[in-house]
């Protein structure tokens, strides 16, 4: 059973900020190796297809896999044709996705993004963004919306709640759709659609919630 969230009292110091993105970075070093092998062999094609359905078949495409962790995604993006660089907080992480991958790999805080603007068509924030503390959200959508060319597609794709804290060693801002569409729309982000998985179950049998939305 997984570990109830330790929800933060008031808003957190940048100290706090630090050790929160230090505990869950630690996590993942830790462990990167058992998490490449517990998640490659994910099915996320319908993520894949909820992003790329917002583009001409034949474009070959600038992509940031934000949080790429050990590099699936990258390669999927790679396997079809586009320009994928992969973005991550773990030093390990980054070095796998760049033995995995061959791509360019950033190895950055997702609080500290130095990103170029107007770089992306596409960014693909699979179970990455729910890792920022709530209150430094906004700043790391707007960095995210700069990032991306006039009319950019950014999808997420997060486990949904309404909680927020450390859980099983790692950090977790825990959203349902109003609250999470209501962010974006602050950043700059025009929501075209969203939905639950996985696919077929009873919504209460479904913790993940996927959105794509659009730089405006």
């Amino acid at each position: 059973m997984a570990e109830k969230p330790t929800l933060p009292n008031s808003t957190l110091s940048e100290e706090q900020l630090k050790l929160v993105e230090q505990t869950t970075l630690s996590h993942y070093n830790n462990s990167a190796t058992s998490f490449w092998n517990g998640t490659k062999d994910h099915d996320v094609s319908q993520n894949y297809a909820a992003l790329l359905a917002q583009f001409d078949e034949s474009a070959s495409l600038h992509i940031l896999d934000f949080g790429c962790g050990p590099g699936r995604d990258v390669s999927y993006f790679k396997s079809l044709g586009h320009k994928p660089i992969g973005l991550d907080g773990s030093f390990e992480f980054c070095e796998m996705a760049r033995k995995h991958t061959g791509c360019e790999i950033l190895c950055q805080s997702f609080l500290d993004l130095n990103l170029e603007e107007a770089k992306f068509d596409a960014i693909f924030a699979n179970a990455s963004l729910f890792h920022v503390p709530k209150q430094k959200l906004s700043q790391v959508l707007s960095a995210l919306h700069c990032s991306l060319k006039p009319g950019g597609i950014l999808f997420s794709s997060n486990p949904r709640g309404n909680s927020e804290g450390i859980s099983n060693g790692r950090y977790g801002n825990f959203m349902e759709f109003e609250e999470a569409s209501a962010c974006l729309s602050l950043a700059g982000f025009n929501v075209l659609n969203h939905y639950y998985r996985p696919e077929g179950l009873p919504i209460e049998q479904q913790p993940w919630l996927a959105i794509v939305s659009k730089r405006i």
